[in-house]
C-alpha cells in the first residue's frame, strides 16, 4: 500500500527543514528524541573512482560543490536539532571517506574498528582510529571483515548486525566477545541493499525500541527473526528502499530521512515520528546517503 505524496505535507520549520504529516488527533504525539553526539567527514575528495557496488559507475560525474553543499545542510540540520557533531580531516585520495559510518562501531564509549572488504578503502580505517584515539577511546582491530555501523547496527538490548556482501560472520563473533552483547546474524541477498544500514535502520534505540525495514533485502530466515522481535516495525517499500528511504537517521523522535522516501516518511508520521527531509542525493551515485555519512558515538548512559 503506497503512502501519501508529499504534496499532503507541510512544513513547520523551514530553517531546519523539518515536515510533520497533519496527524490523527486521537494519535499521542508522545515521541522524545534523545541528543547525540555524531562524527562525521568533509567531502573534499568524494568521488566515484571505482565500483564496488551497484550504485557506483566511475563514467558518471559527481558535483563535488554540490556534494560539499548537501554536506553542509546535514551537519547544519542535525546542530539545529539539538545534536553535536565532530569531523575527521577528510585525506586526499580516499575518495569514500564521507562515508563515516562505515569506520567503526561505537557502544558505551568503545570502539570496534573497521577491516574493509575493498582494498581501495582499507586506507580509511587510519585516519578515523588516530581521531579516536586523540579523542582518547581506544580501538579494537578486528580480525575479520567488518565495516562499523554499515553492517552494525546496535539496537537497545542488542546488536543486529548483517552479513552476505561485506561484513563476515566471524566479525559477528568478534563484535559479541569484545561487547559482551547479544549479536543476532541478518542474511542480506540484495546487491542493492549491500550493507544493513541501506536496508533497516533503528527508531528508538531504548531496551523496547523499534525499526524500520525492508523485508526483501533479507533471506526467508533473517525476515522471520525480524519479524519476531519487531511485530510492530515500520515496513518500507521497494521504491522506498531505493530512494535512500532506510538510510536514516533517528534521534528518537526525528527521522532525518530521504525526500525520496515520501511513503515511508507518511507512514513514520503516523507512528509519531517527525520526518526530517535532507537530500543527500549526489551520494546515492556512490550507494550512500544520510546514514552512510554519519557514525553515532553512544558513550554510557547513565
Amino acid at each position: 500500500m503506497s503512502g501519501p505524496t508529499v504534496s499532503s505535507y507541510r512544513c513547520v520549520n523551514p530553517q531546519s527543514h523539518t515536515v510533520r504529516k497533519r496527524r490523527d488527533p486521537f494519535v499521542p504525539d508522545s515521541r522524545v528524541p534523545r541528543r547525540r553526539r555524531y562524527l562525521v567527514c568533509e567531502p573534499r575528495h568524494f568521488a566515484v573512482q571505482y565500483a564496488i557496488n551497484p550504485w557506483m559507475h566511475p563514467d558518471e560525474p559527481v558535483d563535488v560543490i554540490r556534494a560539499l553543499d548537501q554536506w553542509q545542510a546535514l551537519v547544519d540540520t542535525y546542530r539545529a536539532h539539538g545534536h553535536t557533531v565532530d569531523s575527521v580531516k577528510p585525506v586526499p585520495g580516499l575518495p569514500d571517506m564521507v562515508f563515516a559510518a562505515n569506520a567503526a562501531v561505537v557502544v558505551d564509549g568503545r570502539v570496534f574498528g573497521s577491516l574493509f572488504h575493498a582494498p581501495e578503502r582499507r586506507p580509511e580505517s587510519v585516519p578515523y582510529e588516530a581521531w579516536f584515539k586523540t579523542e582518547g577511546y581506544e580501538v579494537y582491530h578486528p580480525e575479520a571483515v567488518c565495516e562499523g555501523e554499515g553492517d552494525l547496527v546496535p539496537a537497545g538490548r542488542w546488536i543486529l548486525a548483517g552479513t552476505g556482501f561485506r561484513t563476515t560472520r566471524e566479525a559477528h563473533s568478534e563484535v559479541q566477545e569484545y561487547f559482551g552483547v547479544p549479536v543476532i546474524g541478518l542474511t542480506l541477498v540484495d546487491p542493492y541493499f549491500y550493507h544493513l544500514d541501506t536496508a533497516l535502520f533503528v527508531l528508538d534505540d531504548e531496551r523496547d525500541g523499534n525499526i524500520a525495514y525492508y523485508p526483501e533485502a533479507f533471506s526467508p530466515g533473517s525476515r522471520e527473526v525480524l519479524a519476531r522481535l519487531y511485530p510492530d516495525a515500520v515496513l518500507a517499500t521497494r521504491e522506498d528502499a531505493m530512494a535512500f528511504g532506510l538510510n536514516s537517521v533517528s534521534d528518537g523522535r526525528h527521522v532525518f530521512i530521504s525526500p525520496g522516501a515520501t511513503g515511508l516518511a507518511a507512514r513514520l508520521a503516523d507512528r509519531g515520528y517527525v520526518p526530517v527531509p535532507v537530500d543527500l542525493s549526489e551520494f546515492h551515485k556512490a550507494g550512500g546517503g544520510i546514514k552512510c555519512c554519519t557514525q553515532e558515538i553512544r558513550e554510557i548512559r547513565s
